[in-house]
């Protein structure tokens, strides 16, 4: 008897069950949501991909040759202008250094000459027997040779010492901070060599500077949104490193001239960044820039995923009593998560939200 009275049981949920399935295939028992419209803010932007750089990065070289036998900073550090960067030891060739101590050996010969000559004809000037002109002459020659032996003495030191003193000023092998800023990067250790910047060279990088107070987002951005800016618009940039900190820039450049990636047609722009809360900025940082087209504030707003897409109509589903019906509406900007209502809705009035079909 009980066995009996068990497949009972089992036969009614079984039959509960089958009438449920046939009441939700019939449409009578499916289960929805109701999201109502709401009003908000909503606006049209553009999307850039890129990087924090400075507005301005000096590479510092030097005009002089020789081995780094000092450094005077770490990469990071605040350095004033003119500050000592690098202190560089001259290495000449035996042939340079040679040619510079006999020429110096050279000049101070013709000096002692000329200067002999010179208290030669000074005595006879002063004996009334050779003119005015000609003692002038003689004294030209005396000035000429002191002044070549003083530039070969001082091409000598400067070989033998890497330093002179030029009229009261000290010229020495000193790399000097060209502008007040942060050191980014190194690129010489001691014991380098450096080839001096010239006409026909570029010369050995020593080392990078920036003031980190001017920055700018550099990226790019899809050709299908770059005919919708121009300079002065503002920006919203996102730093993947810093999620909380809130960065505001100003477009300042667009690339004239678009470049290719991959299948894809961008163009470069700058954002010049004018404010930033919460944290430091460092060269270098991946970012996202969202550039503002257009805005739209206290309109009706709605989930873009509730609008069904139909040719050039656009639908939702609506709640009239118990029945559930389609009804047209006009739409306006979207940011891919919510639409702008301009016709069809009003406040607070509620569209079915259907369950996300299962993927068979």
């Amino acid at each position: 008897m009980k066995k009996y009275l068990l497949y009972g049981i089992l036969a009614v949920l079984v039959l509960g069950a089958g009438f449920s399935l046939l009441k939700n295939a019939n449409g009578n028992g499916e289960q929805y949501t109701l999201v109502e419209v709401k009003k908000g803010t909503i606006a049209e932007t553009a999307l850039a991909v890129g990087t924090i750089e400075p507005e301005n990065e000096i590479k510092v070289k030097s005009t002089i040759s020789g081995i780094i036998s000092e450094i005077s900073f770490k990469v990071g550090d605040f350095v004033e202008k003119d500050a000592a960067l690098f202190k560089i030891l001259p290495n000449p060739t035996p042939l340079e250094y040679a040619e510079a101590q006999r020429g110096m050996e050279v000049a101070q010969v013709v000096l002692t000459q000329v200067t002999q000559e010179r208290d030669r004809q000074f005595k006879l000037f002063q004996s009334q027997l050779i003119s005015k002109s000609d003692m002038e002459a003689q004294d030209s020659q005396y000035k000429e040779a002191q002044l070549k032996y003083k530039m070969a003495m001082e091409r000598f030191q400067l070989l033998q010492k890497g330093r002179v003193k030029l009229s009261n000023k000290n010229i020495d092998s000193i790399i000097k901070a060209p502008i007040t800023g942060i050191v980014l990067s190194r690129e010489v250790f001691t014991g380098d060599p450096v080839v001096p910047l010239n006409n026909f060279q570029p010369g050995t990088e020593l080392c990078a500077m920036a003031d980190m107070n001017n920055l700018l987002f550099k990226g790019t951005v899809d050709e299908i949104d770059v005919g919708k800016l121009y300079p002065g618009m503002m920006a919203d940039i996102k730093i993947g490193a810093l999620p909380e900190t809130k960065v505001m820039g100003k477009l300042e450049r667009i690339s004239p001239k678009a470049k290719k990636d991959g299948n894809a047609t961008l163009f470069d722009i700058e954002i010049l960044i004018q404010e930033v809360e919460g944290s430091k900025l460092r060269a270098g940082f991946s970012a996202t820039a969202y550039v503002k087209i257009q805005e739209r504030l206290d309109t009706l707003l709605l989930p873009e995923r509730l609008v069904v897409f139909e040719g050039d109509k656009r639908f939702v589903e609506v709640k009239d009593g118990e029945k559930i019906s389609r009804k047209e509406v006009k739409t306006g900007l979207s940011n891919s998560i919510d639409i702008e209502i301009l016709e069809g809705l009003v406040e607070g009035e509620a569209v079915v939200q259907r369950p996300p079909r299962e993927i068979q």
